[in-house]
């Protein structure tokens, strides 16, 4: 503690240098703390749960030459021949699959005579699809065959196809809209009213656009046509992924040689590719944070190897009058650390200044205050580490320099 009155002395006679210093720890502090938040915050989306049993779905996309609608025996045959494969254990044409590029979404209402939905959806389509997604109805049951209907008869307008009048939700959908009561309950779906006959576990939406809404889906009986765009979604048994993509692909094309297999990807692959952006940006953010301590810390040697060859007939002098190399050393950290606490504190309200502009432009959430204190650890740490060097130069200053001119 007698250290601290002849240092801030130094300090004021050296005022710009340590004023610079003093705002690179603070800018510093106030970028890494935001920016680790920000990779927290990814990581955490990064690591939701899809609903979906990944180790062992699997997608084949096929697409007839001149874009003709497969008729519906041909489809039925189809998924016949893929349920023969050896290793699948499920399989469906479904429009779309979780995490995926479609966005097939529709408003659901609670009162027809309410202008605005109750909530955006995503709308699934093709049989038997939870059980081939690995999903589990946790409350009422599965759709009936007789309670399917073709999407192209549906979309041609024909008076004789009896619309599907019946609808499963995600576990989210029965607590944000009935409070985890829905089974029996009736919604919805372009005014046309849909009977709740199950409620799933959650299963994640594709193109996620709003994440209050991510586990917002909804599935409806209705069977697919390869030419709607739609995939083939199987589930395997463990270990035979890779033979059962293959064979998938081998059997379409035998089945039509029109057909041209547009992909075929496990679903690691689709998530990888949905959360490409945020890991690139994780990884940003991280590359960002890493240079600003490294520049921060050759900032530290290289003013304090500077105080140091400017200080040498001082600490010459302080050797003389019986201070110890110890002494020497403790004292530069002292100065270190007295800079590096300005900075922090100046830093941490930079921190939250930040923070808020993010709050009201980005609508993040707010700063949590545990990365405050952990971000002080971190610069004081980096800051004993980057003055040691210099500082134990400075203890090897013999007591002779005081005898030399500066």
């Amino acid at each position: 503690m007698l250290d601290i009155r002849p240092i801030l002395s130094t300090l004021h006679r050296h005022k710009v240098t340590a004023v610079l210093l003093v705002l690179e720890i603070a800018l510093t502090c106030a970028i890494v703390c935001n920016a680790v938040f920000l990779v927290r915050q990814r990581l955490d989306w990064m690591q939701m749960s899809s609903g979906v049993d990944e180790a062992h779905v699997v997608d084949v996309r096929p697409v007839a030459m001149g874009g003709t609608l497969e008729s519906h025996g041909r489809i039925e045959e189809t998924l016949a021949s893929l349920r023969n494969i050896p290793g699948v254990e499920q399989v469906s044409l479904m429009n779309q699959i979780p995490l995926g590029k479609e966005s097939w979404n529709a408003g659901i209402k609670l009162d027809p005579n309410v202008v605005a939905p109750a909530m955006h959806v995503a709308n699934y389509y093709g049989d038997n699809a939870i059980p081939t997604l690995g999903g589990q109805i946790e409350e009422g049951r599965d759709f009936r065959p007789d309670e399917y209907a073709w999407l192209d008869d549906i979309t041609s307008g024909r008076t004789d196809v009896v619309i599907p009048h019946v609808v499963i939700v995600t576990r989210f959908v029965a607590d944000q809209l009935f409070h985890g009561h829905a089974l029996g309950k009736v919604l919805y779906l372009d005014d046309i009213p849909m009977r709740i006959i199950g409620v799933t576990r959650n299963i994640v939406r594709p193109n996620v656009f709003d994440r209050a809404t991510t586990y917002g889906s909804i599935f409806l009986p209705v069977h697919m046509t390869e030419g709607l765009g739609a995939t083939y979604v199987m589930r395997t048994k463990p270990g035979q992924g890779d033979s059962v993509i293959k064979a998938a692909a081998a059997k379409l094309r035998e089945l039509d040689p029109n057909r041209v297999i547009l992909s075929k990807r496990h679903f690691s692959e689709v998530r990888d590719a949905f959360f490409a952006s945020d890991r690139a940006m994780a990884n940003l953010l991280v590359g960002v944070c890493v240079a600003l301590l490294v520049i921060t810390a050759l900032g530290i040697v290289g003013l304090a190897s500077f105080w140091v060859s400017q200080r040498r007939r001082q600490i010459g002098v302080r050797r003389a009058l019986g201070a110890t190399r110890r002494d020497v050393l403790r004292y530069f950290q002292t100065e270190n650390f007295l800079l590096a606490t300005m900075g922090i504190a100046l830093g941490m309200v930079m921190a939250y200044g930040i923070n808020i502009v993010l709050m009201v432009h980005y609508e993040l959430p707010r700063l949590p205050a545990a990365y405050l204190p952990m971000g002080a650890i971190v610069l004081w740490a980096l800051g004993q580490i980057a003055v040691w060097a210099p500082a134990h130069r400075a203890s090897n200053v013999p007591p002779v320099e005081a005898t030399r001119g500066n």
